[in-house]
């Protein structure tokens, strides 16, 4: 690089794909189970109480979206996407006759898009129960909805998300993994199908550069 030598880890990625030596693909792994250790591992052990249980604190005035929080410590981050990482959740089980308790918002973000935005596709998506994710992935992909696969509906997840805070291409291909050419068909895609989001989120732009500000308010196509 401009700088020097690099090793991160898409450097690494890279090294390790061209297999010439085994050491990009150590230093990974040992990066992996390093950051397992000491964002998880540890952290539980050191507050875990004398009588075996975990107890977190729950807090509604420190995330800036009002969210519930968890802390000290911080049980809403713990990893599931590789295998390792979901090893770490086999380690929480409720105490006997009592239950385990998840729950979480229903797509909250996009369920307000579809209301300020009065897209059909999007509300008609909601009122009848679909996956949002899938129906999207259809779209994008330009497939059937039974055609959609784990990957596709991965990808378009962060489509989904990503449109709300004005992801670009270049953005979405870094998320995603893909050419940065396919990552702008997608997003070129999406909004062929949810047009009236288009139309909303421009208009936001518009009203943003003429008054200074936006409104919360639903858009109504002209």
């Amino acid at each position: 690089t401009k700088s020097g030598y690099s090793t991160g880890h898409d450097v690494l990625e890279d090294l390790a794909s061209a297999d010439l030596h085994p050491l990009p693909s150590l230093i990974i792994e040992h990066r992996e189970y390093s950051k397992l250790l000491s964002t998880y591992v540890e952290p539980i052990i050191s507050k875990t109480c004398e009588d075996g249980r975990l107890r977190t604190t729950f807090i509604v005035t420190h995330a800036a979206t009002g969210r519930l929080a968890s802390r000290d410590p911080n049980l809403q981050n713990i990893p599931v996407r590789t295998e390792e990482g979901r090893k770490i959740r086999g380690v929480f089980k409720a105490k006997e006759g009592s239950k385990l308790v998840s729950l979480d918002y229903s797509q909250i973000e996009l369920r307000i898009l579809a209301s300020l935005s009065r897209d059909k596709e999007l509300m008609d998506a909601f009122k009848n129960g679909e996956d949002i994710h899938s129906k999207t992935a259809s779209a994008i992909f330009r497939t059937l909805p039974f055609m959609v696969d784990d990957n596709m509906r991965r990808q378009a997840k962060a489509v989904n998300f990503g449109i709300l805070y004005g992801m670009q291409a270049f953005k979405l291909s870094q998320d995603t993994g893909v050419d940065i050419s396919f990552a702008r068909q997608y997003i070129d895609n999406y909004f062929s199908f949810y047009t009236s989001v288009k139309d909303f989120l421009d208009d936001l732009i518009l009203n943003a550069k003429k008054n200074g500000y936006v409104e919360n308010t639903g858009f109504v196509k002209k």
